[in-house]
C-alpha cells in the first residue's frame, strides 16, 4: 500500500467501495507525497544538530484545506471547526479532558466517543477484515481504516463524518456544508484552488472539501513531525539520549512477560527506509474497558458501543466476532492526552497503564460492585489509583460491564490482560509501571535537545 524511496513516502489511499462518485474515489486513490527524512533527524524546531530539510510549500488543495480545517463557518453553530476537537496545540487531539466533546447546532450536544489525534495517519490503509499484521508474524485480522471503528477508508472519507454528524458540525446534508462554505471567508480560497464551477455543484464541491482536508493533513509536516525524544534518540542525536529510567521503560514496553505494549503498539523501524516507528499495528482489539457514565448515551442500559459491529457503522452488525473491537491508536503523544480509550473513561497515562496491569488481579478497582457493603474507611493498603475508590465487603464485581456477555469471548487475552486470577500477581511491578510511564513520555513531539526528564524519570 505504500512505497518508501529516498525519504519520500507515497501513500495510496484506497477504498474497497466502488459505488461512490468518481470524485470521491479520486479523493481516496490519489497518491500523495510526505517528506520523511531518511538520513537526518525529522524536521522540527531544533536549533542544533544536522539541518532538516525545509517543509515544502502546501499545494493549492492543501492550502485551502488548511483554511477549511480552521473554518467555523462550516458548522451549524458557527462556532466549531475541525480544530475545535483536533487542536494543533494538543497534537491535533482534544484540548481538554472531556470524555466526549460537545457540538451540534448549539454546541451543547455530547458525542459518543473520545476524540482521537489526527497525527501520524500517513501509513493507515483502508479497513480490511483480514489485514496483514505489521509485526510480520501475527495472523491477519481486522485492521486499518480511520476512526475507532475503522469505517472510513481515507482521510477524505473520514472528514465527512464530523461535517455531517448531528453532535459535531451538524450539517444535515453535503449541500448544507457547501452552502455554508459559499457564505464563509474560505470561499475565495476554495474557488482559487478548484475553480468557480466546483463551488457551483454541491456534490463536486463537497468531494473537493474532503479532498482538500485530506491534502492538508497529508502535506503539512505538523501532522507527522517525528521529532519526539524517542525519534531523535533513534537517529543518535546528541542531547536526546534516553535516561536510565526511560531505557528501563523501553524494556518493559518490549518485554512480552511484563508490559508487552509491543504486541499491539508495534515499534519496529527501519531508518534506512525512512520509516520511523508508528507505535501501532493498525489492528482492532477488545480489552473490556469499563462503561463510562460520563457519556450521556451510556445512561441508557440498552445502548452498547460495540465498535466494528455498531452502532456507528452498520456493515458488520451480523458478525458477533467483531463486537467490542476498537482500533489500536498510535502511542505517539500519548502523554499529552487526558482521555484514554474509545470512551474516554480513563483520565491519566499512569491510570491507563495501571488498568492494563490490574484489570484482572484487582477488577474491583475498575468495575462497580453489586450487592457489597462499602467500608466507611478503606483499608490502608487499598489502592486509590483506580476508577473505584470505595472498598466493598462482599458483593460481585461487574467485570466487563460495557460489553454484553455474549461478546466477551472476543476479549484479547495476551499479556498484560491475560485473564489471570483475581488477587494474583500483576505482570508489572511498581517500578516497571513508573519506568513505562517515563518511556511513554519520550513519545511526545517537539522535544528540545538537552531537556531533562521530569523528576522520577532521570535515574
Amino acid at each position: 500500500m505504500w512505497k518508501l524511496n529516498a525519504g519520500i513516502l507515497f501513500v495510496a489511499l484506497v477504498s474497497a467501495a466502488c459505488s461512490r462518485s468518481d470524485d470521491r474515489a479520486a479523493a481516496r486513490a490519489t497518491a500523495v507525497e510526505v517528506v520523511v527524512p531518511a538520513a537526518t533527524p525529522p524536521a522540527s524546531s531544533l536549533s542544533v544538530g544536522p539541518a532538516a530539510p525545509r517543509p515544502r510549500p502546501l499545494g493549492a488543495a492543501a492550502a485551502v484545506g488548511k483554511q477549511l480545517f480552521f473554518e467555523n463557518g462550516l458548522s451549524a453553530s458557527g462556532a466549531m471547526s475541525c480544530a475545535t476537537c483536533h487542536d494543533p496545540g494538543h497534537a491535533y487531539g482534544p484540548p481538554n479532558g472531556l470524555a466526549v466533546q460537545l457540538g451540534g447546532p448549539r454546541g451543547a450536544s455530547p458525542g459518543l466517543r473520545a476524540v482521537p489525534s489526527l497525527r501520524y495517519k500517513e501509513f493507515t490503509t483502508g479497513y480490511a477484515d483480514l489485514l496483514d499484521n505489521a509485526d510480520g508474524f501475527s495472523p491477519p485480522g481486522p485492521g486499518g481504516g480511520f476512526g475507532w471503528d475503522g469505517r472510513a477508508d481515507s482521510l477524505a472519507e473520514q472528514a465527512r463524518i464530523p461535517l455531517l454528524s448531528p453532535f459535531e458540525m451538524a450539517n444535515g446534508t453535503p449541500a448544507e456544508v457547501v452552502a455554508r462554505l459559499r457564505a464563509s471567508p474560505s470561499a475565495a480560497g476554495f474557488v482559487e484552488a478548484f475553480g468557480a464551477p466546483a463551488l457551483a455543484d454541491p456534490e463536486v464541491a463537497f468531494s473537493k472539501i474532503e479532498l482538500a482536508l485530506q491534502a492538508f493533513q497529508i502535506e503539512d509536516p505538523s501532522f507527522h513531525p517525528y521529532n519526539s525524544k524517542y525519534d531523535l534518540s533513534l537517529y543518535k542525536q546528541p542531547g536526546a539520549e534516553l535516561s536510565p529510567a526511560e531505557q528501563r521503560g523501553l524494556k518493559v514496553f518490549n518485554n512480552p512477560n511484563t508490559g508487552n505494549c509491543f504486541g499491539c503498539h508495534f515499534a519496529d523501524a527501519s531508518l534506512d527506509d525512512g520509516a520511523p516507528p508508528q507505535l501501532t499495528d493498525f489492528s482492532f482489539e477488545a480489552i473490556g474497558v469499563p462503561r463510562n457514565m460520563e457519556i450521556p448515551a451510556n445512561r441508557d442500559r440498552r445502548y452498547n458501543d460495540l465498535g466494528i459491529c455498531g452502532p456507528q457503522r452498520d456493515d458488520h452488525v451480523r458478525f458477533p466476532e467483531f463486537c467490542g473491537l476498537f482500533k489500536t491508536p498510535t502511542l505517539r503523544n500519548v502523554a499529552t492526552r487526558r482521555a484514554f480509550f474509545h470512551n474516554g473513561v480513563i483520565h491519566s497515562l499512569e491510570q491507563a497503564i495501571r488498568f492494563y496491569n490490574t484489570r484482572d488481579v484487582k477488577p474491583e478497582l475498575w468495575y462497580p460492585t453489586a450487592g457489597g457493603k462499602p467500608k466507611a474507611v478503606p483499608d490502608p493498603e487499598f489502592p486509590r489509583y483506580g476508577l473505584i475508590t470505595v472498598q466493598y465487603v462482599g458483593g460481585t464485581v461487574q467485570k466487563f460491564n460495557d460489553l454484553p456477555a455474549g461478546y466477551r469471548k472476543n476479549i484479547d487475552a495476551q499479556l498484560p490482560l491475560d485473564g489471570r486470577a483475581a488477587d494474583g500477581t500483576p505482570p508489572m511491578t511498581e517500578q516497571e509501571v513508573a519506568d513505562l510511564v517515563c518511556f511513554l513520555r519520550t513519545l511526545t513531539d517537539d522535544y528540545q535537545l538537552g531537556t531533562l526528564p521530569v523528576e522520577g524519570c532521570r535515574g
